[in-house]
């Protein structure tokens, strides 16, 4: 983005500098210390040394703003108004098991609306940046969602969830509900990304259950400026609060959606 506001470079600046240290540890991934928080979901010594770069980082530029981070309490800032929403290490099992796809997520809040984004993939070294009113872009391209409108030749995007979760059986529904109706469905294991993806025109349409709001804050504001739709996983419902999230290209939206909701 040729013209990036304060606020957004010292979000830039964070994910490059605690990207710098995870790719470090990305390296020696055999011999990380993990602690397991629950079946399915770990965390290592470098989510947390990530996520502390970033509070340093940010903190310093803006000392007044309110705090949620994935590997750590939630902060009131002084300023009640804004507040970051950050996940040092979105694709964390990706990242134990040594593959390639994983990110930092960062997320300016301003009075309940993102406001910033970004979504930082250091393996190959794509930075995905918005601001409200400022499209998306790939670091330096502009990105739009794609323009397909028709679900066989759409690619979509999801989570599967991992072995006991009460929302399996409802994936599977979906899946079987959306699979014969397209080009082929991905499960790479990372929403921040997948986000991206769909604000990219990568994916055409992404959907997932039981997502936390750093997981998809900056996400949501990647796929809307880039011409995207982003609508709560239940009707009616709070994408921050119940943790669901259907995003798609304007085309495919409603088709998409009625599908993921039917299952």
């Amino acid at each position: 983005m040729s013209q990036a506001s304060a606020n957004l470079n010292v979000m830039i600046k964070a994910a490059r500098k605690a990207a710098r240290s995870l790719v470090r540890d990305f390296g020696e991934v055999e011999s990380l210390q993990v602690t397991s928080k629950s079946a399915g979901d770990f965390v290592s010594r470098a989510d947390i040394k990530a996520e502390e770069i970033i509070r340093e980082t940010l903190t310093e530029a803006r000392p007044n703003y309110g705090w949620m981070g994935e590997e750590s309490e939630e902060v009131k800032g002084a300023d009640p108004t804004r507040r970051w929403i950050v996940d040092p290490l979105d694709g964390t099992t990706n990242f134990l098991h040594g593959m390639p796809h994983w990110a930092v997520s960062i997320a300016l809040e301003h009075r309940g609306q993102i406001v910033a984004a970004v979504v930082y993939d250091p393996v190959k070294d794509e930075m995905f940046t918005s601001e409200k009113g400022a499209g998306t872009w790939l670091n330096d391209r502009r990105l739009r969602v794609t323009n397909r409108s028709t679900l066989i030749e759409c690619i979509f995007s999801t989570g599967i969830p991992f072995a006991g979760s009460t929302y399996l059986p409802m994936e599977l529904r979906q899946i079987a509900k959306v699979a014969p109706t397209c080009a082929g469905i991905r499960r790479w294991g990372a929403a921040a990304l997948d986000l991206a993806y769909v604000a990219a025109g990568r994916y055409d349409g992404f959907w997932e259950a039981n997502l936390k709001p750093w997981d998809i804050a900056a996400g949501l504001l990647l796929v809307t400026e880039a011409g995207g739709f982003v609508e709560p996983l239940a009707a009616g419902g709070d994408m921050f609060d119940k943790g669901g999230v259907i995003a798609a290209n304007a085309e495919v939206f409603e088709r998409f959606k009625g599908l993921v909701r039917d299952a």
